[in-house]
């Protein structure tokens, strides 16, 4: 305790604080011993640096340990096995007199044919998914059939609207008398809402193709009715002249006109 309490930094803490006793002991002195003197003592365990030591080769070597300088001793790991991997190698190149370039073109090939085929099957497989996917977007079998109606027009009568499904929708055919016609060419543009002519709406007089669609919110018109002989939507007041064209009520447009086409044989075909 003198020793520590002369040395360190806190020196006056532990004098003003610290009584030295003496137990009758003297002090020892350290004293270098010959390297030749020096009596090994077996530890009371095998550790492992101990068993490692035992391994290694010790042949011829010699230490010298000095008291001035620490000693190191280092062993030449010349006998450690290299693992062998010839259980994974090709066969063809287990033979080291053969030189590599002597069986590199035939791996080559094998791996430009691995790869080729493989992009192939990619190729195929992406064009599967997405064929399948743009055909899950087309529309479906039944709406596909009613793409597009064939109508004869033989079976409707002079001055008659005959309703038809399309698409979902209803068709309105008029086969207009000849008075019919002279009264909707006759109306002034100033005097509608939608401004357009009879002949507009119309590729044959006497044969008018509208939708049943009123265009205020849906409804289904009824024909032949109304304050103007047309179409009369009873939902809101809607009414529309014998050309489908609004002329009282709320509804702000036509009724719409599809695209249709007429045959030969008297058929109609819309879509």
């Amino acid at each position: 305790m003198t020793s520590v309490v002369r040395a360190g930094h806190l020196a006056p803490y532990f004098k003003a604080s610290s009584s030295v006793i003496s137990n009758g002991l003297k002090p020892v002195s350290a004293v270098a011993t010959p390297v030749d003197k020096l009596v090994s003592q077996s530890l009371p365990y095998t550790s492992t640096v101990q068993s490692l030591h035992g391994s290694l080769p010790i042949q011829g070597l010699k230490v010298r340990q000095s008291t001035q300088s620490p000693t190191q001793v280092r062993y030449a790991h010349s006998d450690v096995a290299v693992p062998d991997f010839s259980a994974y190698r090709r066969k063809d190149t287990l033979d080291p007199t053969v030189k590599a370039e002597e069986h590199t073109d035939g791996r080559s090939s094998f791996t430009y044919l691995i790869a080729g085929a493989g992009s192939m099957a990619g190729a195929y497989a992406a064009k599967s998914v997405v064929t399948q996917f743009v055909s899950s977007m087309a529309a479906a079998a039944d709406v596909l059939a009613l793409a597009k109606i064939e109508i004869k027009l033989a079976e409707i009568p002079e001055g008659k609207s005959v309703t038809f499904k399309w698409r979902g929708k209803p068709l309105f055919i008029r086969h207009r008398t000849a008075k019919e016609i002279a009264v909707e060419k006759a109306v002034p543009l100033e005097l509608l809402r939608d401004p357009q002519t009879d002949d507009a709406r119309a590729q044959q007089p006497e044969w008018l193709v509208v939708l049943g669609v009123c265009t205020h919110l849906g409804c289904v018109p009824i024909a032949n009715a109304g304050d103007f002989g047309g179409y009369y939507c009873p939902c809101h007041g809607s009414h529309y002249d014998a050309s489908g064209r609004i002329r009282k009520g709320p509804a702000p447009l036509n009724l719409e006109v599809p695209p249709h086409t007429f045959g030969e044989d008297g058929i109609l075909v819309v879509g």
